[in-house]
């Protein structure tokens, strides 16, 4: 008797973001913890140039060390690519023999962080693809990429939002509009993640600089009012299993190192922040957070997973930052630490992950 292959997947992460570096830490966790006895595992890393390539997928060789992040660079395997169309074969690049068709792959898991991963473009090419892959699909990863769009839509849906202006390619700030957000103000990418080319301005002679920052990773720029007070918490999405509602995890409230005066890339992932899960919080505020996060996940239509950020401020009134679509997957990320004082465990939560796109893709087709 012959027996079933286990589902193939293909962890796929690196990039060409300003978040390569943190989509590699997260790749790195996720093949530590990943059941290999549940699935066979296929380590794609892309360069920051866009090449993939076929990687041994050794953990330690994407974590970070002596506060230096790994990078995926040209020697790391062969060089691979997922035609268009392809129902999930990899094919290997050779120079000198050409194509050759490498691996069936039965599901994507797109650990990638920001623009070309978490933005529906990566989605996009594993629709055309044929694959089932983890995560929100074209339109919700586009839209909770985008800041202006997510916050848009999470007002139309009648959750809170703080006040913000929106700079285009070639706009400034009007005096009005500095008037009406007032100081300090957070200036940031419009689609970026992980703090990447965020300033915190407390005086406007600070703006201009700070504009050109973000301009660096997007020409849209968003200014956002600064709360003043306000806890930041975190809850944890999951779709359904077998088409139920979405479910949140306990909330985290994040507690930033007195180095940091806000909660950047460094606060994040190399001083590793404290956690209280569940915050200290009346019982009633935290099942508060915990619905309005299922309501902004099914208002952007998001799929597999999600990480939704929340202020909570000092009158108990609950706002929504943003939404991450594929929210960090690092030892010290919120998310996985939210589920597992849920009662699911890393290697359970990617397991579910994965068995959740292949059940929505038999499902739907």
């Amino acid at each position: 008797m012959t027996t079933p292959r286990r589902p193939r997947v293909a962890v796929v992460f690196g990039g060409r973001s300003s978040e390569h570096a943190v989509s590699a830490v997260s790749a790195g966790s996720v093949l530590s913890a990943i059941d290999s006895d549940e699935f066979e595992v296929v380590p794609v890393g892309i360069t920051r140039q866009g090449r993939w390539l076929l990687t041994d997928g050794d953990p330690s060789e994407l974590a970070i060390r002596g506060r230096r992040f790994p990078e995926i660079t040209d020697g790391a395997g062969t060089e691979v690519a997922l035609p268009a169309g392809s129902g999930g074969r990899i094919v290997a690049l050779d120079p000198a023999q050409g194509a050759a068709a490498l691996a069936d792959v039965d599901v994507v898991l797109p650990v990638l962080h920001g623009a070309y991963g978490e933005d529906g473009t990566i989605q996009g090419l594993l629709e055309m693809a044929g694959l089932p892959y983890v995560g929100a699909g074209v339109f919700a990863s586009a839209a909770c990429m985008d800041k202006e769009f997510t916050k848009k839509l999470l007002a139309a849906d009648g959750l809170r939002v703080g006040e913000y202006a929106v700079l285009r390619a070639g706009q400034s700030l009007a005096e009005a509009e500095m008037d009406r957000l007032g100081l300090p103000v957070f200036v940031k990418p419009s689609r970026a993640g992980s703090s990447v080319g965020i300033t915190r301005v407390d005086d406007w002679a600070q703006l201009p600089a700070a504009i050109a920052t973000a301009r660096e990773i997007d020409s849209k720029v968003l200014v956002e009012a600064a709360f003043t007070g306000v806890r930041e918490v975190e809850c944890g999405v999951l779709e359904g299993e077998y088409g139920g509602e979405p479910e949140a995890s306990l909330p985290a409230e994040v507690h930033i190192d007195s180095r940091h005066s806000w909660y950047d890339l460094e606060a994040k992932y190399l001083d590793e922040p404290e956690l209280d899960i569940p915050p200290r919080l009346p019982e009633h505020v935290i099942d508060e957070v915990r619905r309005t996060a299922c309501q902004a996940f099914t208002a952007l239509d998001c799929a597999g997973l999600a990480r939704v950020d929340f202020f909570v401020t000092p009158e108990l009134d609950v706002v929504v930052n943003e939404i991450n679509t594929m929210p960090g997957f690092t030892a010290a990320s919120a998310f996985p630490k939210m589920w597992a004082r849920s009662g699911l465990d890393y290697p359970k939560l990617i397991s579910r992950l994965i068995r959740t796109a292949l059940h929505r893709r038999a499902e739907h087709g």
